[in-house]
């Protein structure tokens, strides 16, 4: 039997997904820039983003801190620069164990079926049944400060939103006579699943991810803010919003605005870029 090509997407198709939009493009430019500004911020960073200078303490902004500093005299531009790391290690975290246990829960509950996917389909609707911050304010209370347990609590939450779009993707993908020609040759489900499925559901699987990096930002800046989310002392968002309340009744809000709208922002970015991507895919297999 000659060999059957798979239905991997074409490269002009992929740099076709990227979309023309002005919006599309100026939120993907954005995304760079903090991603950017977040690998190169120690070196960016005009000052030590944890030293404490009481005599700068709510100084506006100045030749010497370009955006003021906060209550504790700590540059405010050198903290937005190395609580990036943070606010996009977190997210990231979130997205990586989400995106591999639910693309393999999905993945076995659609080619397998029968009762082993009943009981995994039931499974991710209980969880979603769960809200996702709850779960992670549950986890904190036990384990303590700290990013590792709020990011395995939201990897969790979001698990089902990629494991129900990868059944549904295998499942359609498994219809297809390709399928069936290397299940003929003698290839195994695995060397199916891995060669040949999981690189054509990719791109769309791709692009729900980066949706979902957006919400897990927002997420873990709000538990930041909420004073659950990493210590005191890290550089962080979230943490600088819920750091810099003082500031705010003292009539000095730029250390505490300057970080929401980043979250804000980055969120909007993450969520353009990823929705974009998704309906591109989505017309390019109509």
């Amino acid at each position: 039997m000659t060999a059957v090509l798979t239905r991997r997407p074409s490269l002009s198709k992929l740099r076709a997904a990227s979309g023309r939009s002005p919006l599309h493009l100026a939120c993907l430019g954005f995304v760079v820039l903090v991603v950017l500004a977040a690998l190169l911020a120690p070196w960016l960073a005009p000052h030590d983003p944890g030293a404490v200078d009481l005599g700068a303490a709510l100084a506006g902004p100045s030749a010497d801190h370009l955006l003021g500093a906060d209550t504790a005299g700590r540059d405010t531009l050198s903290r937005l620069l190395l609580g990036a790391r943070t606010s996009l290690l977190g997210p990231l975290g979130v997205v990586v164990f989400s995106t591999l246990a639910g693309v393999a829960v999905g993945t076995a509950a659609a080619w397998r079926g029968g009762w082993l996917d009943s009981v995994l389909s039931r499974s991710t609707e209980l969880v979603f049944a769960f809200p996702g911050m709850l779960l992670a304010i549950l986890v904190i209370s036990v384990y303590g400060e700290g990013l590792l347990a709020p990011v395995v609590a939201l990897g969790v939450a979001y698990l089902p939103y990629v494991s129900r779009l990868t059944r549904s993707l295998v499942l359609a993908e498994r219809a297809r006579p390709y399928v069936s020609a290397y299940r003929v040759q003698g290839h195994s489900a695995l060397q199916i699943c891995l060669r040949h499925i999981l690189p054509n559901i990719a791109p769309v699987v791709l692009a729900q991810s980066t949706i979902n990096f957006g919400y897990a930002l927002m997420d873990l800046a709000g538990l930041s803010f909420l004073g659950l989310g990493v210590p005191p002392l890290t550089p962080d968002w979230g943490r600088m919003v819920f750091d810099g309340q003082t500031a705010i009744q003292h009539g000095y809000p730029l250390s505490a605005i300057l970080p929401c709208v980043l979250v804000v922002l980055t969120v909007v970015a993450f969520n353009v870029v990823g929705e974009r991507w998704a309906d591109r895919f989505a017309r390019r297999d109509r």
